[in-house]
């Protein structure tokens, strides 16, 4: 992977923006190999991303920052930049079911995504033995309705710990805590099938066939402390029919997880997605 720093800016959208910031990068010899921008009229924002060859630019990150700041300030900018040669630290979170975390180890282990797993939480001990196959810390953290503020505090100091940027809740079957939810917004992850709200609780799947439901989808999103109402990033969808049998959608159903959940995470690590109000823009 070629080494780039990846510059991302949301702001009031007006003229010169675009042309501002590219000024910038040609004073510095600054080389842009990828360039995204998105306009929203409702909304009045504007949403960029570049990516610049890193030895393009004839300074560092800090040194980036400082040079930019200026023009941040005059459009009024929401940015950040980052490089590509750090891998983003995620933790993994799961319960008992493997279809998500197995797809995500696999994936990082044959490095088809680009960060540092760096441990998996689970409540359960059922996926310990795949998990330190892959020489990945596994901590067992059990919770219930008498110990939720002790568990999850133990959760938020192995995310501190770890300095993770971001969790992923790869089938999770825990809500987390509001606290946690405000204290990492934006940088946890979550993955449900797309039947909410019609067929909410216990066997979503058994609903829905007895609906005789003709899709099957997931939802990639934020999470925040509306329980599944978070920023989307990633939704898939696969067509069934009267055929197929309630253990054909529940295994149909893993793939539309597994794969819209590595899509939604690939995007964030890649710092792809932009959040705004409950909403994403998502370069591709």
């Amino acid at each position: 992977m070629e080494h780039t720093y990846r510059l991302v800016i949301s702001c009031p959208d007006r003229v010169g923006i675009v042309a501002k910031v590219s000024n910038f990068l040609s004073t510095y010899n600054g080389w842009i190999t990828e360039a995204s921008h998105h306009s929203d009229t409702q909304a009045g924002r504007f949403f960029m991303r570049h990516e610049i060859k890193a030895d393009s630019i004839p300074f560092g990150l800090e040194q980036f920052r400082i040079a930019f700041e200026p023009i941040a300030r005059e459009f009024d900018m929401d940015w950040h930049i980052a490089d590509s040669a750090r891998p983003k630290k995620v933790i993994l979170m799961c319960s008992k079911e493997s279809h998500c975390v197995a797809d995500l180890l696999h994936r990082w282990h044959s490095k088809e995504i680009n960060a540092e797993i760096v441990a998996v939480i689970s409540n359960h001990e059922d996926l310990r033995r795949m998990v330190e196959w892959h020489e990945i810390p596994y901590h067992y953290i059990p919770v219930n309705k008498n110990n939720r503020d002790e568990a999850f505090g133990e959760v938020d100091g192995l995310i501190e710990g770890y300095e993770a940027d971001v969790v992923v809740l790869a089938r999770y079957m825990q809500i987390l805590p509001g606290s946690l939810c405000e204290k990492y917004s934006g940088k946890v992850i979550n993955i449900h099938h797309s039947f909410l709200p019609s067929f909410a609780g216990a066997r979503p799947y058994h609903q829905a066939y007895s609906r005789g439901v003709k899709l099957i989808g997931a939802t990639c999103h934020y999470v925040t402390q509306d329980l599944d109402e978070g920023p989307i990033i990633e939704q898939d969808v696969i067509r069934i029919s009267h055929s197929d049998s309630i253990e054909d959608m529940v295994r149909l159903g893993k793939d539309v997880e597994k794969n819209a959940l590595s899509r939604g995470l690939r995007a964030h690590i890649e710092d792809r997605v932009i959040t705004y109000e409950n909403k994403t823009v998502v370069f591709d």
